[in-house]
């Protein structure tokens, strides 16, 4: 059984920078992927990027391109999320979950473990 947690949430200004962390626990030579999600409030479950564990190649969603960077240390079996120039649509809890499969990785039903989810807030 493999455990998530998220860290490294908060309130940053609009143009600042964040870095959430996901370290994992339990089991990782099982994971396929893993990915950040991020849900606002009133929207659905937002895919944000993934990152293959064992290969390292990535991606990102349109929306956070450019913008945004996943990363994996598999030495410390933790991802990130390095974001930068946030606007207040970035606002959301942010959800680091793995997976097992290869197919539709967009798709948060077919993730296996989930992270308890971490507040990014950015101000105007």
């Amino acid at each position: 059984q493999v455990q998530l947690v998220e860290t490294g949430g908060g309130l940053v200004q609009a143009g600042g920078s964040l870095r959430l962390s996901c370290a994992a626990s339990g089991g990782t030579a099982s994971i396929y992927g893993m990915t950040w999600f991020r849900q606002a409030p009133g929207k659905e479950r937002e895919f944000v990027a993934f990152v293959n564990w064992k290969v390292g190649n990535t991606v990102h969603a349109d929306s956070v391109k450019g913008r945004f960077t996943i990363s994996r240390d598999k030495a410390k079996n933790t991802m990130y999320l390095q974001m930068n120039r946030m606007n207040p649509e970035d606002t959301a809890v942010y959800y680091c979950a793995a997976r097992r499969s290869a197919v539709n990785l967009s798709n948060a039903r077919l993730y296996d473990y989930w992270g308890q989810g971490t507040q990014v807030t950015v101000s105007s």
